[in-house]
């Protein structure tokens, strides 16, 4: 993980992020400074970031948003304080509302981003200065240390090429925490032809499969979605999950509730999220289960073998 250090420091009323990377100072502040890659990690797992506008100077402002698997919307602007090229900027960050105007009750903070060589790569020095101590604690109490661990923990993935960075490696599963999984794996294809093949049924039932001998005999998309299996001609073995579309954001993003058809108890929330760089596109499903047990129960049947199985008929079957 590349987050070595948060300290908090009531007295100088800092909040202090360090974090050390197998990249070149130059990489480090070309993904800092462009709001394509940007929007890659700014927003911890589940939150992603979206920058809509733009105005990197001094004097300028920039707008972004963070929307939640269920859509609620966190709004957010800089206030470009100075820049030394590819050495360090400072911003004052703000909650605003709909409207772009700041939140009253919330705190603003400025912010300085300092990017030094070193032995391995290179490090970002992360300081935020808040105008009281209750600032400072309001800020850490919603969130902000382990949401600044988790949204940097994501910057490996940006630093290297796309390939580099997950080709080969298969289905990859992370416990992210006792609730929380994220499941990533490159796909040989360009995203708006992943997008399809995970929305048309057509698609989705040459290769939603999992093991060799499955077929898929039920398949309906949209608002609601209800999938069916069955091994050969053995109804004894049919099973199913059904659902409903929460949020979605064609071609980059599909959130889902999901539940075995028949079974008791409440659903799982599927983020799946599509990024593509040089052809390929990075799958991320993160999946938010309801307690510890259940995604321990569900992670138990093999789950991420037979998504692997999934993700290599994809490439084999449809992405040609």
């Amino acid at each position: 993980m590349p987050v070595t250090d948060i300290t908090t420091d009531p007295e100088k009323l800092t909040m202090t992020l360090v974090a050390d990377f197998a990249a070149p100072v130059e990489r480090l502040w070309q993904v800092f400074t462009d709001p394509r890659q940007l929007e890659r990690f700014w927003g911890p797992p589940g939150w992603p970031a979206t920058f809509a506008t733009w105005d990197f100077r001094p004097g300028g402002r920039i707008d972004y948003h963070m929307t939640s698997p269920r859509g609620e919307a966190s709004r957010g602007s800089w206030e470009v304080l100075g820049i030394d090229e590819g050495a360090s900027f400072e911003v004052n960050d703000s909650f605003v509302g709909d409207d772009g105007e700041k939140l009253e009750g919330f705190p603003a903070m400025r912010m300085v981003f300092a990017f030094d060589e070193t032995a391995g790569g290179s490090r970002l020095t992360n300081v935020t200065y808040f105008t009281s101590v209750e600032a400072l604690e309001q800020t850490v109490a919603m969130g902000a240390i382990e949401g600044s661990r988790m949204a940097m923990d994501q910057l490996d993935a940006v630093l290297q090429d796309l390939r580099d960075y997950a080709q080969g490696k298969g289905t990859r599963t992370e416990l992210l925490d006792d609730q929380h999984v994220r499941i990533t794996r490159l796909i040989e294809g360009p995203r708006e032809l992943v997008w399809r093949a995970h929305h048309e049924p057509e698609l989705l039932k040459k290769w939603l499969l999992g093991p060799d001998g499955w077929q898929m005999i039920e398949c309906s998309v949209g608002e609601t979605y209800r999938y069916v299996w069955q091994q050969g001609d053995d109804e004894s073995t049919r099973f199913g999950f059904e659902g409903e579309t929460v949020l979605s954001e064609s071609p980059r993003r599909a959130v889902t509730t999901e539940k075995m058809i028949g079974m008791p108890g409440p659903s799982t929330l599927n983020d799946l999220q599509l990024y593509e760089e040089d052809g390929a596109t990075l799958l991320t499903l993160l999946i938010e289960y309801p307690d510890k047990d259940t995604r321990d129960m569900i992670l138990a049947t093999g789950m991420t073998d037979g998504m692997e199985t999934s993700y290599a008929r994809l490439e084999e079957l449809v992405l040609v």
